[in-house]
């Protein structure tokens, strides 16, 4: 990578392709240098149809960052983020890692939503040891590699890693819910093709059969499609008892709204559902079920402060099922910076990407949604899954666990 040296208007800030440091080293009062400033990516459908799961997960980024001027977590430092707009497609999400990378400034990028755009963006990321941390992403094989079903786990990219668990324990999850807690044995499948949808119904499908669940039909979608009749007629037709969906709200809404007008059952999602515009589009969501990654941040006592400072900070949209997450996933980023100015006299060193992306594999704090830190893979050791039901128009939490597979 060709090394390019800048100065900024912000003081003599030399900056290289790995990272950079104030040349002045004028004190900040606290020890640290002055005036540096570490730029933090992030990555999500900021438009579109996805786009309000993806404004809380800018915003709360947006707001860890603040947070973090405001403590002076790190003396000397100041974070700002860079936010870009994938439009949920993975062309894109390439285009902007490139953006990232480019920047000298950005240590590391949070996000994105989607799996399919996150494998896009994990390969020149990692070419260029620049720290990738999703809040969202579920695809098991991102972190485990496209072997892991059969036990053959590797770690396809090193500066990859996540806030969110994985399809295998979200889907694995869903089952056992809708087999034991709901009572239902008769299930039709419907994935959108889409690397998250199709993971999440394939987990789905092996845990719930081996359970004693019986699969009555299959089916896939285009996730741009909005008229399901078809579908419909063969689920009515199937006798099954529930409808699990593969795939996200702007599809499952209506999916779910025209089933429920020929036949009255539950349709069931993963987080790519748990939103409030699932329930705004669809009319008739009463008794649907979605699953989401964590516990909800309105139940937890170490989100209260990220709740009342996100109401605080007046952003227009909400945090949505992403934000704790999303606040943790930035904060790792943080902390791994923390670390390595602290271990080089107060100021970043010329190859902090490098140096960031070391620190990533020690970072263990306390955050909004529990304890935050990475397995060898780059996975949460947090495996805390939530069952959520749509009752009188809001998602109600009906079960929340540590789930192992």
């Amino acid at each position: 990578m060709l090394i390019l040296t800048t100065v900024l208007t912000t003081g003599a800030l030399t900056l290289t392709a790995c990272g950079s440091r104030d040349d002045d080293n004028k004190s900040d009062g606290n020890g640290g240098s002055s005036n540096t400033t570490v730029v933090i990516g992030v990555d999500a459908p900021l438009t579109g149809d996805l786009s309000a799961l993806g404004l809380g997960i800018k915003n709360s980024a947006d707001l860890a960052a603040k947070t973090a001027n405001k403590e002076k977590t790190v003396p000397g430092v100041t974070f700002e983020v860079q936010p870009l707009d994938d439009q949920a497609q993975p062309s894109v999400g390439q285009q902007n890692a490139t953006k990232f990378i480019d920047n000298k400034k950005v240590l590391g990028v949070v996000g994105p939503l989607n799996s399919g755009v996150s494998q896009s963006m994990q390969k020149p990321l990692n070419d260029a040891g620049l720290t990738q941390v999703s809040p969202a992403n579920t695809g098991t094989e991102l972190t485990q590699g496209n072997n892991w079903k059969t036990g053959d786990k590797k770690r396809p990219f090193k500066t990859y890693f996540r806030t969110a668990t994985t399809d295998q324990i979200q889907g694995a999850f869903a089952a056992k819910y809708l087999y034991n807690n709901a009572k239902i044995k008769k299930v039709y499948l419907i994935d959108d093709q889409k690397p998250y949808g199709a993971g999440l119904a394939a987990s789905f499908k092996a845990t719930y059969t081996g359970l004693g669940g019986k699969i009555v039909g299959a089916d896939h979608v285009n996730p741009e499609d909005r008229d399901f009749n078809a579908v419909v007629t063969k689920v009515k037709s199937s006798g099954a008892k529930a409808v699990y969906y593969g795939g996200e709200y702007p599809a499952g809404a209506p999916l779910s709204q025209q089933l429920k007008a020929r036949v009255q059952i539950p349709l069931m999602g993963g987080d790519g559902m748990y939103s409030a515009d699932f329930i705004k589009l669809n009319k008739k969501a009463q008794g649907d079920i979605a699953t989401s990654v964590g516990k909800p941040v309105e139940e937890l006592d170490s989100a209260k402060k990220f709740i009342a400072d996100y109401k605080t900070a007046g952003y227009k949209d909400a945090y949505e099922a992403y934000g704790g997450g999303t606040y943790d996933a930035t904060w790792s980023i943080i902390e791994a910076v923390k670390l390595v100015v602290s271990e080089n006299d107060g100021k970043l060193p010329d190859d902090a990407r490098a140096k960031v992306l070391e620190a990533m594999s020690k970072v263990k704090f306390d955050g909004v949604t529990g304890p935050v830190s990475f397995d060898e893979f780059g996975d949460t050791t947090n495996t805390m899954m939530t069952a959520y039901q749509v009752d009188g128009g809001k998602w109600v939490s009906r079960l929340s666990e540590v789930y192992k597979p």
